[in-house]
């Protein structure tokens, strides 16, 4: 964060309570800067149903902000979360596909209805991702995090171009560990708190519960994928993600999750220890998403989900914005739905994401 750069612009931060974005707001302070905060209220539908920390989250932010003389105001985009976070997952579920609300939570909500709502009045919006931003050819890209762990450049890979050139990321540059330690010597509220661990701005709500509460349940046969031999039943296909392994609750296993028939209902396993038929080594996407700029992706790496490592492969054009990714080795649980993230050789710029197809 270059603040000759930034000191005479004007800078919302979004506050959610947690550690991450309370350092944020420290390393502003720290060169004398106090830039308006907001903290971006969701909540569950119904508050009694749910199990919702959002009060906790606010009275954090309230603390940071007031700690550090900023002012914070609560900007309610819970309509928009609903209409179009949980529409987009929701649609994806019931045809059969794995979606990532994250993913889509930072380009319609964060980065989106916040912009409508508030942002558009400020030339940079801040937040705590464990991402960085690079000038490169007079161009903004986005780039890695050095916590391989914490980098979330995978969760902003769709985010469009006039969002990330309001992005700015004060924490990108520290690794976990780090961000803690800073917010343990600044006796922040929230250093010790652990991080949210479900999906974004659902607090505790379980991934389950917020399906099941929208789709229900559509019982259906489990099937051995080789033989078609009845190892079970299952509550939806929903509930299961291709290459899911854990909470199958079948015996004489392990039982891995290798195909989902939308139409018939049917879920297939595969028997052993990781068979071959949980794996794929070319698969479409289509949708690309350039974050900067179309560019060359003969040879990059790419990711499938949020995990440290890294795949080397060549990307093969299809047609307008579709490719064949030919992976340099098996990737296991490669599912209809999911970001394939793709990055530069050195899994340092982000190019951007598109959705795999079946």
């Amino acid at each position: 964060m270059n603040i000759d750069e930034i000191k005479d612009k004007k800078i919302a931060v979004l506050l959610s309570g947690g550690v991450d974005s309370s350092v944020v707001v420290y390393e502003f302070a720290r060169h004398g800067l106090h830039p308006d905060c907001f903290y971006i209220k969701i909540g569950p539908e119904e508050q009694e149903e749910w199990d919702c920390s959002s009060e906790e989250d606010l009275e954090m932010a309230t603390a940071v902000a007031r700690k550090y003389g900023c002012k914070l105001q609560v900007i309610d985009c819970h309509e928009e979360y609903w209409n179009e976070v949980t529409r987009y997952t929701m649609e994806k579920v019931r045809a059969g596909f794995t979606p990532n609300p994250d993913v889509m939570c930072n380009r319609l909500i964060k980065f989106g209805a916040f912009d409508e709502k508030m942002g558009h009045k400020y030339d940079l919006i801040a937040t705590g991702h464990y991402a960085q931003t690079e000038i490169i050819g007079g161009k903004k890209w986005l780039v890695t995090s050095p916590d391989p762990v914490k980098d979330q450049t995978d969760f902003l890979a769709q985010i469009y171009d006039w969002q990330l050139k309001k992005a700015l990321f004060p924490i990108g540059h520290y690794r976990k560990g780090e961000v803690r330690e800073i917010a343990e010597r600044e006796h922040l509220v929230n250093a010790r708190r652990k991080d949210s661990q479900g999906i974004c701005f659902l607090g505790k709500i379980n991934y389950n519960d917020y399906i099941r509460r929208y789709l229900g349940d559509n019982p259906g046969l489990v099937l051995e994928f080789e033989t078609g031999k009845k190892i079970g039943t299952h509550k939806g296909l929903w509930f299961h993600t291709i290459g899911q392994r854990h909470g199958l609750g079948f015996g004489g296993g392990p039982w891995y999750v290798v195909k989902k028939d939308v139409k018939e209902n049917i879920l297939y396993v595969s028997k052993g220890f990781e068979p071959r038929t949980a794996y794929k080594k070319d698969f479409p996407i289509h949708g690309f998403h350039f974050l900067t700029e179309p560019v060359n992706m003969t040879n990059v790496t790419f990711k499938i989900r949020h995990t440290p490592e890294y795949h080397r492969a060549y990307l093969e054009k299809t047609g307008d914005k579709s490719y064949i990714v030919h992976a340099g080795d098996f990737i296991q649980g490669v599912a209809p739905g999911q970001f394939c993230v793709v990055y530069d050789e050195e899994h340092h710029r982000c190019f951007g994401s598109a959705e795999i197809t079946v």
